[in-house]
């Protein structure tokens, strides 16, 4: 098929504007699926490759070629970020074919949403929580909007495929659906889908459609990665030399013999681990990551343009001559926020950090390095508990091609916002997800630029004093472990999709009630069970809810035998929070003067500082009742507090990091900076000394013991709750502390033969999930548990939360270590 001649002629005028000579691969490959198919379609491509166009090129031309009697195209996102992006890019196109764009969200004007409602047509941009209220509150405008819906376009649907957030999209979907009665095609957009199989049966859940995943044709894509390390204070590991600790040589030290875990022998000369680099000093290495999954590295000393880059030494390989700095930061500066500090200078980048509170501290730091240098502030700040017009002026910030701005964030510009010419990404430790690292150096390589991001991993010096366990850089050897699995075999992670959502058949009972009036128990059954995301809730389980529901009056019976949402449940029902089933915080509103500058969590009383939209400020007063805390800004540094950020790492992340652990001394990846080789050749000594290639359990000395499962999140969650629930008292097991997911560390009675006898029988034994519940335990793990009756919050959890196969498949391969009678 001749894609482009397909296309409207507005559509091919467009193209002839932009100076495209030719179509991309995606572009071609959706045009097929879309105008060749009527099947649902699946783009996973690069970020930046063009997917929002490849998706919606066939779908106007189409909708010119016929045109819709009602919204023709719906299209939802994750973020109100990016739909008003799409909503810009969009709307000069369609313009031209006389195809209205509407967009809808809580910062929309209600004149705009009013004009949608008088005249449904063309494309209706949405996040999952506008959609709630739209079917929630104009219950009987739904046929009339969507009454000749033809498209539903998901972007980032990866973003969308982990947690209660994406089944509520796909509820929303199917129940849109059923009252226009209509069934139209889904368009999945993403740049990380780990198994494409598994994400076109997510996609097509409900319509009885299979989903055509393209074949997407491409040439590959160049990297800029580098990967350097830094201890937060005194000498770096380039500077140290290789530490050969004095127990390596004393096997009895680690067979428990009570010997000091760490004893400082004197460094090893310099050359035996190649040459130093002063800890403020960077490089990049250029890599190629090929179609079929292979990386190649760059002819040293040049980049894609030929501009020298980096010199390879012969005695270590990855060890670079630095990109010359274009700032120095203070004296006593942070090694590692100084190394940011010295290469953003004159230039555009992002900064990620893993939570708000980092976020918040390296901005106050990096804008402190201004002050004391005596230059402007060049730093930004964008997470979501900063007010919008904060946001909103970062983004605008960013999105100026002659900005030299760098802006410090979460997750929040992690999606596909485009925010211009950003030169190169910074990365504090490791991210969670190879999703996220590829999300996160998506967000440069634009405008035809090679894709570049400079990880900096930071770590506390190990003290004499220090466990075994503790003198590993996990950190650094997850971020190695993330770029090689992508490298090796573009493994993404996966979603889990075979949990007990029972949080979000709370919410989607509730709002299936609240929009359509009374139903019968029957009725309201077959609504809510019938949508796919439930197909593992049984009748039973439905049952027990809807009678806890009447017991705790958020829903009642009528004289007819119905039900209708009760006194208390429409308190639920009718709170703006009830749109979203992410878990929310209680907020307050901080402000200084009329200006509001973000949110917080727990304030802290009158007189007490936080940091908040990278400055420190001075809490003057706090008003509980309307949840505002006044502030004055003042000079300082402080740590800011948001609330907890979790991170789910996958099992076969720990699996290649162990990997990474064991490996020859030689094999050093092109990318890691000087230091950070030096201190991954360490922990391999420090690795093979305690052991790790051969057994997970280690003695530390004494009754002390370390395990080291390499087992993700949910798995290690449910081996610890194995140990203390079912294996403690028979190995005199006390005193358990848990680095979750690396390892735990505890006291036990007992010898390694009885350890791992008794875990593989416990493990085999192990019928009822239940059983790894804590006595009268009810986890508030989402965010509308607290309404559930108690049995289904545990059988949730028990269920559907932990990785109890994963488990019992690591424990299985720990039986060759059980002695044989």
């Amino acid at each position: 098929m001749d894609v482009f001649n397909r296309y409207a002629p507005f559509i091919q005028d467009a193209i002839y504007e932009h100076g495209w000579q030719s179509l991309r691969g995606v572009q071609v490959a959706a045009g097929e699926a879309i105008f060749g198919t009527d099947q649902n379609v699946l783009l996973s491509a690069s970020t930046a490759s063009g997917k929002t166009e490849a998706a919606f090129f066939p779908i106007l031309t189409l909708m010119a070629e016929d045109p819709p009697a009602s919204v023709g195209a719906l299209y939802i996102a994750p973020l109100k970020a990016l739909i008003n992006d799409q909503f810009d890019r969009l709307n000069d196109v369609c313009a031209e074919g006389d195809i209205p764009v509407w967009h809808w969200h809580g910062d929309v004007s209600q004149t705009h949403k009013r004009k949608l409602m008088k005249h449904p047509s063309g494309i209706l941009q949405i996040t999952p929580e506008s959609l709630e209220a739209m079917l929630l509150h104009r219950h009987a405008a739904i046929t009339a909007l969507f009454g000749d819906l033809r498209f539903i376009v998901i972007d980032e649907l990866h973003a969308l495929m982990r947690g209660d957030r994406g089944g509520q999209t796909l509820c929303l979907i199917e129940r849109l659906s059923r009252m226009a009665g209509v069934n139209p095609r889904r368009i999945g957009l993403s740049a990380t889908i780990g198994d494409p199989q598994q994400a076109a049966e997510f996609l097509s859940a409900g319509t009885g459609k299979r989903t055509v995943v393209p074949r997407i044709e491409s040439t590959g894509q160049t990297w800029r990665l580098s990967m350097e390390h830094f201890f937060n204070a005194g000498p770096q590991a380039s500077d140290k030399g290789l530490r050969a600790p004095a127990y390596a040589a004393n096997p009895h030290a680690v067979d428990g013999n009570g010997l000091p875990l760490i004893e400082q022998a004197p460094a090893l000369p310099a050359g035996a681990h190649g040459t130093g680099a002063v800890a403020k000093t960077g490089a990049s290495v250029a890599l190629d990551a090929k179609p079929d999954g292979s990386v190649r590295q760059q002819t040293p000393g040049a980049s894609l343009d030929g501009t020298p880059r980096h010199t390879a030494t012969d005695s270590n390989p990855a060890a670079a001559v630095p990109e010359p700095a274009t700032d120095s930061a203070p004296e006593m500066a942070d090694p590692g926020i100084g190394y940011i500090f010295d290469h953003t200078r004159g230039r555009k980048c992002l900064v990620f950090c893993n939570s708000r509170e980092e976020a918040e501290a390296v901005t106050t730091t990096l804008r402190q390095y201004c002050e004391v240098k005596h230059e402007a502030d060049r730093f930004l700040i964008h997470h979501g508990n900063l007010s919008a017009p904060i946001r909103q002026s970062a983004e605008e910030d960013m999105k100026d091609e002659n900005s030299c701005m760098t802006t410090v964030t979460t997750a929040t510009l992690e999606l596909g916002i485009d925010i211009g010419r950003l030169e190169r990404a910074f990365q504090i430790d490791a991210p969670f997800t190879v999703s996220s690292f590829l999300q996160r150096m998506g967000r440069t390589g634009r405008r035809d630029q090679p894709q570049e991001m400079w990880f900096v991993m930071r770590e506390d010096p190990p003290q004499s004093r220090d466990m075994a366990p503790d003198i590993i850089p996990w950190r650094l050897i997850q971020g190695i472990a993330l770029i090689q699995l992508y490298v090796e075999r573009r493994w993404v992670e996966p979603p889990r999709l075979d949990g007990l959502p029972y949080s979000l058949l709370y919410h989607q009972t509730m709002s299936t009630l609240a929009s359509g009036g009374e139903m019968t128990p029957a009725q309201l059954a077959s609504q809510v069970l019938s949508l796919a995301v439930f197909r593992h809730v049984t009748q039973n389980d439905y049952r027990i809810l809807l009678r806890h529901l009447l017991d705790i009056d958020h829903i009642e019976t009528t004289e007819r035998g119905g039900l209708i949402v009760g006194v208390a449940g429409e308190r639920i029902t009718s709170n703006f929070k009830f749109y979203a089933v992410f878990q929310e915080n209680e907020e307050y509103s901080v402000r200084s003067e009329s200006q509001e500058i973000g949110t917080l969590v727990a304030p802290p009383p009158a007189g007490e500082k936080i940091a908040i939209a990278g400055h420190v400020w001075v809490v003057d007063e706090v008003d509980r009742k309307r949840h505002i805390v006044y502030c004055t800004m003042v000079k300082g540094k402080v740590p800011a507090y948001f609330g907890d950020v979790p991170g789910d790492i996958n099992t076969v992340i720990l699996e290649r990091m162990r990997q990474v652990l064991i490996e020859p001394p030689d094999t050093i990846y092109p990318y890691l900076m000087h230091n950070a080789v030096a201190r991954l050749r360490q922990a391999r000594v420090d690795a093979a000394v305690m052991g790790l290639a051969d057994r997970p359990l280690r003695h530390l000395g004494g009754n002390m013991w370390a395990l080291f499962p390499w087992l993700g999140t949910y798995a290690f969650l449910a081996l610890k709750r194995l140990l203390l629930l079912r294996c403690a008292p028979v190995l005199g097991l006390k005193g358990m502390e848990a680095c979750s997911p690396y390892y735990m560390t505890f006291r036990m009675e007992a010898d390694a033969a009885t350890f791992y006898r008794t875990v593989a029988e416990a493990a085999q034994d192990l019928d009822d999930p239940l059983t790894l519940m804590y006595p009268d335990e009810v986890p508030d793990f989402n965010k509308y548990d607290r309404f559930l009756p108690p049995q289904l919050v545990r059988k949730g959890f028990a269920c559907g939360v932990l990785d109890i196969d994963g488990m019992r498949a690591r424990v299985r391969e720990w039986e060759r270590f059980v002695s044989k009678p």
